[in-house]
């Protein structure tokens, strides 16, 4: 099966050179406007939200970068997009990938459903191929059990609030049957949990019995969120007034709007909770929401403004 180059940059709108910032700061506006909680076309801006995703997943790793621009230099040469030659063999995710015969890629299993491409699981993924234990060779003369075989499963973090089910495809190597399977995604799942589906990996051997299919959970980026354990964070800009004389703020939660209140003689960097607003912990309770308070400092004065500053210094304390 081959698989198709994914232009991660194209996806975010930056450039091959695009610092760290650039990349961070696309992501988060694509991912407000195609998060499937605010646009109108749900479906649509879903499958946009994943691309979002699988792009900053890789261009926010600088190893995963490096690998990425390695293997992006000469994609669209004539004769179509080849992997060098390093990437045959063991994948880091413990699996083995083989590539088709005829000289494109070609992988072992395709996947739909998950949130992620073929060509992100091939290089960057769990690894879709046999283990390092499969039946490689000839026939066993004992019973073999097939090998298990892993993917990555995309979760956003509403899901892990709430759970769902998603339908998830597989296409095995060799055949034109797409298979398809409920998979539960349980309410305060968390990254890297291994979702299992018995008997669903490789077929065995001599009468064996077959691997199992895990899919490995990766919460999906937020653009208003970052997590910690079972709590989530989140910046807010606040103004030098408002820092000095306290007020109140609507901050999101993965349930709408909150209000919280900021004291007179907020200092930057100071953290707020707001409890239970995070996502279930393995005891089921949820963990807290973190408002971090940032304060924007203007880099640009009018000249009144700079004369109002100026007397502010000069009181006590200034």
């Amino acid at each position: 099966m081959p698989v198709q180059f994914r232009d991660y940059y194209e996806t975010l709108g930056v450039s091959k050179t695009a610092s760290e910032d650039e990349i961070r700061s696309a992501f988060r506006k694509l991912a407000r406007k195609y998060h499937p909680d605010v646009a109108k076309d749900k479906k649509a801006a879903e499958e946009k939200f994943k691309e979002i995703n699988e792009a900053y997943e890789v261009l926010s790793d600088p190893e995963k970068r490096k690998k990425y621009d390695q293997l992006g230099a000469d994609w669209n040469r004539p004769g179509g997009f080849q992997p060098p030659p390093q990437w045959h063999g063991q994948q880091p995710g413990g699996g083995f990938h083989q590539w088709g015969g005829d000289g494109g890629g070609g992988v072992e299993f395709e996947f739909g459903g998950t949130g992620f491409s073929d060509f992100f699981e091939a290089f960057f993924g769990g690894g879709r191929g046999r283990s390092a234990f499969g039946g490689f060779g000839g026939r066993p003369a004992t019973a073999e059990r097939g090998a298990d075989v892993e993917a990555d499963i995309m979760v956003t973090l509403e899901e892990a609030l709430h759970g769902s089910t998603r339908t998830v495809s597989l296409r095995r190597a060799g055949s034109d049957k797409v298979e398809q399977y409920q998979v539960k995604i349980p309410r305060g799942v968390r990254e890297g949990q291994r979702i299992r589906l018995r008997g669903q990996g490789e077929a065995g051997a001599g009468g064996g019995k077959s691997g199992d299919l895990f899919l490995r959970v990766r919460l999906a980026q937020h653009p208003d969120f970052s997590v910690e354990g079972s709590d989530l964070i989140h910046e807010v800009r606040i103004q030098p007034g408002q820092a000095v004389l306290g007020g109140e703020l609507l901050v999101p939660t993965l349930e709408g709007k909150a209000r919280l209140k900021i004291p007179p003689g907020t200092q930057g960097g100071q953290r707020f909770r707001l409890r239970e607003r995070g996502l279930p912990g393995v005891s089921g309770k949820r963990g807290d929401l973190y408002v971090i308070a940032q304060i924007n400092i203007p880099k640009k004065l009018t000249e009144r403004e700079r004369e109002l500053w100026s007397e502010l210094a000069k009181l006590p304390g200034g």
